[in-house]
């Protein structure tokens, strides 16, 4: 019978705190009034029996302080704002307005009760009268809280929360989770020394030598990395940590995101994948990041690219006099052509002239006619058919847009006086198994050969490096795509290995590479490890929250399938046609050092190859790059 009354007692309290916070806000400010005038009562009362030293519930001299002190506070409390609060919310920010309230509210006490003075009225009491309802007010504010919302409010399922960080971050984000019904903070992890087995608001914090512990024994759901200063390698390590456990990670943005000072849950999201490479970015070096764009017009072919875009991006804040991006998508390169011009001022203070020019590569007249009209000092040459399969289904559009749109910006390069012509090469190019990879070769090729030409004033450089993290045609963004839709991820061989960077760290460094080269130089960049596709596709899944279905975990989320081999495909890249590489000024750059042609031996098998591409000889084609071509058809 017991049980059933206080269950029956809970069920009214509950529902009745439930109309009270679903009630219009007029009506709950109204109530909220209603009780801070009753505890203004008490608050006179016990102010009057502090100073006094017994209790009397009703006199004249009671009544009067009571009449003046509601008269005092209402207006006051108004003005202050205290009743836009919500209280569901109230924090320490609330309480301070309550205290100020108050403090303003000893003024006029003072001044009635203290200067002038009233009989029956101890003096005392315009300095203790102010003290006590604040106390009051506080308690009310916290034990509504704590009836309304956590004991007789409607409860979500909680998820136990783990907060990597306790510094300034962490313990804005835990105020954060204070909030909301969603989350239940149950531990910090901290490295410092002088807050580890200390609590912060009655959260203990705990080494990172104890998270396995933490999150096996706690039962953790969900880690925050609260640590926006921490580097990309120690960031991996811990994330890669995390999710041994199958407990979901969601991070901070990096230092420089967080403008204003202030986090929130909001400012929380998912770990990019881009984070989990080990290797940190260095810093560049601006002397060489200037030295062929600022002050100077710098054309970018390619433009609307993954990294001809972000080349256009970094190139613009650098403070070229012009810049001009060319490209044969319309689409893409109206989309860049708005980014750059709405980025604002360099720091330079250069106003730039930015110039938009919808033209294939591959057309020679058009070529020629953008390089005579612009006379670019710079070139940055991204312009490329990427994609190995689609390139070795179209042969000759590959060929000819790879191969012969290089040769034709090139030869208009040193027509026009270029003084700085910088190929975005690629790993593929080393032993190509594919068409795409093959075609890159030849373009170093014929940027090799026409550095070796005695009457060439251009400087002609090559950047080779591997995949860029997040590029069109990318594994990460269908990967993140197929996770969306549920699975399976589909890769072609679970031992293939890739070469991978972030797209703004491989842009720096193509900048940072053409300006220091001399003439026919092939740039290496420094790619870290190589990366297990299959191992990348298992982090995207579990950095998605969900898990791998496989023979060992039949009950997973998404599954990942083997298709086989596409054609042209190799199981890892390489960097190096003969493994050899010196280092240069740059801790990231490379030189290699490989054999080449002459120009005057490459002309013929070019033009054949231009020959070949009008007549559609795919056979002719696929033949002639792998006469030119180590590796490539053997």
């Amino acid at each position: 019978m017991f049980d059933k009354l206080t269950q029956s007692a809970l069920r009214f309290l509950r529902e009745s705190s439930a109309r009270l916070l679903q009630a219009e806000r007029k009506y709950k400010q109204a109530a909220v009034l209603l009780v801070d005038i009753a505890l203004c009562f008490v608050a006179v009362i016990t102010a009057f029996s502090l100073r006094l030293g017994y209790w009397d519930i009703y006199s004249k001299p009671i009544l009067l302080v009571f009449g003046v002190e509601v008269a005092l506070f209402v207006p006051i409390f108004i003005l202050s704002r205290i009743y836009s609060n919500l209280f569901r919310f109230h924090g320490t920010r609330g309480m301070g307005q309550v205290a100020l309230a108050c403090l303003g509210l000893s003024i006029p006490n003072i001044v009635i009760f203290g200067v002038y003075g009233s009989p029956g009225v101890p003096r005392t009491l315009s300095v203790i009268f102010p003290l006590v309802f604040l106390v009051l007010i506080a308690l009310s504010r916290v034990l509504a809280r704590y009836l309304l919302v956590d004991i007789f409010g409607e409860k979500a399922s909680q998820r136990r929360v783990v907060i990597f960080g306790a510094g300034s971050a962490g313990r804005q984000l835990a105020s954060s989770i204070a909030h909301e019904q969603n989350y239940r903070l149950i531990a910090y992890i901290d490295d410092d020394p002088v807050l580890i087995r200390s609590r912060l608001e009655g959260v203990p914090i705990y080494p990172s030598s104890e998270l396995e512990t933490l999150l096996e024994e706690q039962e953790a759901e969900i880690v925050f990395l609260a640590m926006p200063s921490l580097s990309r390698s120690k960031r991996a390590k811990i994330i890669e940590h995390v999710q041994r456990h199958g407990v979901n990670v969601l991070t901070l943005p990096g230092i420089n995101e967080i403008v204003d000072g202030r986090v929130s849950l909001n400012d929380l999201r998912e770990v990019d994948v881009t984070e989990l490479l080990s290797r940190d970015p260095v810093a560049p070096d601006p002397e060489l990041l200037h030295m062929a764009v600022t002050g100077k017009s710098v054309l970018v072919t390619g433009a609307g690219g993954s990294i001809g875009s972000e080349l256009a991006r970094q190139i613009v804040k650098l403070g070229p006099l012009k810049l001009v991006l060319l490209d044969m998508s319309e689409a893409a390169l109206y989309q860049i052509d708005q980014e750059v011009r709405e980025s604002g001022a360099n720091p330079e203070g250069i106003e730039v002239e930015i110039v938009t020019e919808l033209a294939s590569v591959d057309n020679k007249q058009s070529v020629q006619r953008i390089f005579a009209k612009h006379e670019p000092d710079t070139v940055y040459h991204a312009a490329a058919y990427k994609h190995v399969p689609m390139v070795e289904a179209n042969v000759v559009a590959g060929v000819g847009n790879n191969v012969l749109g290089t040769l034709n910006c090139a030869l208009a390069a040193r027509d026009t006086g270029v003084e700085r012509f910088i190929l975005v090469s690629t790993d593929k190019a080393v032993r190509p198994t594919n068409v795409m990879g093959a075609s890159k070769r030849v373009c170093e090729l014929i940027l090799q050969a026409l550095a070796q030409e005695d009457d060439c004033s251009t400087i002609y450089s090559m950047v080779r490096f591997g995949n860029v993290l997040g590029s069109s045609g990318s594994v990460v963004p269908r990967f993140r795509k197929q996770i969306e839709l549920g699975g399976p991820i589909t890769l072609t061989h679970r031992d293939i290995t890739r070469y991978f960077m972030t797209i703004p760290e491989a842009a720096e460094l193509v900048i940072q590479a053409g300006a220091m080269a001399v003439g026919g130089e092939v740039y290496l960049l420094d790619m870290g490890e190589p990366i297990r596709i299959s191992e990348l596709a298992e982090t995207m899944v579990r950095l998605s929250g969900r898990t791998v279905r496989s023979d060992s975990n039949p009950q997973g989320d998404i599954e990942i399938v083997e298709t086989g081999l596409r054609p042209g495909e190799k199981l890892y890249e390489e960097l190096l046609i003969d493994a050899e590489a010196r280092p240069t000024s740059h801790i990231r750059i490379f030189q290699a050092n490989e054999a080449c042609k002459t120009w005057s031996s490459l002309m013929t098998d070019l033009r054949e190859i231009q020959v070949m591409r009008t007549q559609g000889n795919v056979v002719g084609l696929r033949g002639k790059l792998a006469k030119l071509v180590v590796g490539f058809g053997s």
